[in-house]
């Protein structure tokens, strides 16, 4: 409690304030009587000492001492019986006090130094066995409101009304999960400021507050709601002292309740997310029967069978290959939810999967295509910038060119997943590719598939062995090279290396594939050969 409040009890009547009155708000947790001269190595922070100065009465350096320390080790303030042994408060510790906001107190003769620090502590104790009660009751509430299925909004209605204010919670990356700011730019602020490196928590603290130096010095204190793996904000605008421990007790019981619903609903989430990416690998391999089967299974993930819809497929450019299935997949899911979050603001509505390492987004086509690609490129370039942002990873998107009816959306899949191949082996990062309809793939895939792989094997089996040094390097390069028609210095350019680089490279193609690359007919064979890999599954080469 405050030294303020506590000095309303009947046991400080009489007690003058000797100095140090900018103090009187400092928090009292504990009361000491000195009775001895070294009692400075056991002081505490927020503690108020009071003594009868007995040991002061000839030495007025030591008590000067004592008020130096007590106000370096943020003690709640000093009493002294000034009228028993020292006469009155030294003009001199007076000063000191006042210089450290150090309330000085001048005890009365009566009652006793014990009676204060008994009647003082069982004071203390009194109110602490209240908060303790009062927010018993509260946790309660809470987990009752929760466990009856008003949800979490309910919640922050009831918590925002015992504390009398605003309260908002704020997702990982300070987005509003439930509640708004007055200034919806807000949010965007704080985003910004989490990008560039900013914590908004520091581990000792049970909560922080801050202002937004931008103009709007705006104010906001966050409180930490701690989760399995992730970090969500009790935000409150504006200031909230520490020493309001009982609404500070309040909101830590009501952080505690919605840690666990959060939680909960995350555990729920990965399963449904499990489930529609199973789903949606099922439907992609080919597992369902019809058109019919496809539009039931559909309907259960909010699929019509009569609605037509753009796909787009992303992945992640630069993938480590030693890093663990566990930590791909937490990765995985960390940028699924990002992803998920930012799909709540779309104008239209967005399905999300995962599927072999890809982000798949469907999209239903409500107008036409022509009004929609603006936004809908806008929305991609946005989830760029978001992931480059807080996962410092590069996310690429390949798109299909038209929209497809639910039972064709295989083919829009490979057509996204084609135009993201090629856009990586043209040598772009973080891009965005809009699939173009090409006559030889179209061509190609009227072909069976063993004799596409068998032709691909024979064309490019120098480079079958993926642990061959600079294997995707060497690729790459000869891919582009294709691409721009031999031209040396439009790969160079593309690849931004210099052209004695692209030759060398070219070179080691040649030793690698035992052929020259100055022959048209062998130059045409390898184009066919980069095509019909983008046909080709993962791992086709591997089988028979």
């Amino acid at each position: 409690m405050r030294l303020d409040e506590l000095l309303q009890l009947p046991v400080f009547d009489g007690t003058a304030i000797a100095a140090g009155a900018k103090g009187l708000n400092r928090e009292v947790l504990t009361v000491n009587m000195m009775d001895a001269p070294d009692i400075i190595p056991y002081l505490k922070k927020n503690e108020l000492l009071v003594t009868t100065a007995f040991h002061f009465k000839d030495d007025l350096p030591a008590l000067l001492e004592l008020i130096r320390e007590m106000g370096q080790q943020e003690c709640a303030a000093l009493g002294i019986k000034s009228k028993r042994y020292l006469g009155s408060i030294p003009a001199s510790a007076a000063a000191l006090a006042d210089e450290l906001h150090l309330p000085l107190l001048e005890l009365p003769p009566e009652p006793s130094l014990g009676d204060i620090v008994n009647k003082s502590l069982s004071h203390i104790l009194d109110v602490r066995t209240t908060e303790l009660h009062n927010a018993m009751q509260t946790h309660r509430q809470f987990t009752q409101q929760i466990m009856s299925g008003q949800g979490i909004p309910k919640l922050l209605d009831q918590l925002s009304a015992l504390l009398r204010l605003p309260v908002l919670l704020l997702g990982p990356y300070m987005q509003p999960m439930f509640g708004r700011f007055q200034d919806p730019s807000t949010a965007g602020r704080l985003e910004a400021l989490l990008a560039g490196g900013s914590r908004f928590h520091a581990a000792p603290s049970i909560f922080s507050a801050f202002s937004l130096l931008d103009g709007s010095r705006e104010t906001l204190t966050l409180f930490p709601v701690y989760t399995h793996k992730q970090l969500h904000y009790l935000c409150i605008p504006g200031t909230f002292s520490p020493a309001e421990r009982s609404g500070i007790l309040t909101i830590e019981q009501a952080a505690n309740v919605i840690a666990f619903e959060l939680m909960k609903d995350n555990a729920l989430k990965q399963n449904r997310r499990r489930i529609q990416n199973e789903f949606f690998a099922n439907f992609i391999g080919g597992a369902f029967s019809g058109s019919e089967e496809i539009a039931s299974r559909g309907r259960e993930f909010g699929l019509s069978g009569d609605q037509r819809y753009v796909c787009a497929v992303g992945k992640l450019g630069g993938a480590d290959k030693t890093t663990s299935f566990m930590q791909y997949k937490s990765e995985q899911d960390r940028i699924a939810e990002r992803i998920e979050a930012e799909l709540t603001h779309f104008r239209y509505p967005i399905h999300l999967f995962t599927h072999d390492r890809a982000y798949v987004l469907l999209m239903p086509l409500a107008e036409e295509w022509k009004i929609v690609e603006p936004s809908f490129v806008a929305l991609l370039e946005r989830l760029q910038q978001r992931i480059a942002a807080h996962d410092a990873s590069e996310l690429s998107f390949g798109f299909s060119s038209y929209a497809q009816p639910l039972v064709h959306m295989p083919v829009s899949y490979k057509e996204a997943n084609e135009a993201l191949y090629f856009g990586g082996m043209a040598g772009k990062s973080r891009f965005i590719e809009l699939y173009q309809p090409k006559e030889v793939p179209e061509i190609l895939r009227m072909i069976p598939y063993e004799h596409l792989r068998k032709f691909y094997a024979d064309t490019m089996q120098g480079f079958t062995d993926e642990t061959l040094k600079d294997h995707q390097m060497l690729l790459q390069t000869l891919s582009v090279y294709l691409e721009t028609h031999c031209q040396l210095a439009e790969t160079a350019k593309r690849l931004y290396i210099h052209r004695n680089t692209v030759i060398y490279r070219l070179e080691k193609c040649e030793e690698i594939i035992g052929r020259s690359l100055k022959d048209p007919e062998e130059t045409l064979r390898l184009r066919m050969a980069f095509r019909i890999k983008a046909l080709l599954p993962a791992g086709g080469l591997s089988e028979g």
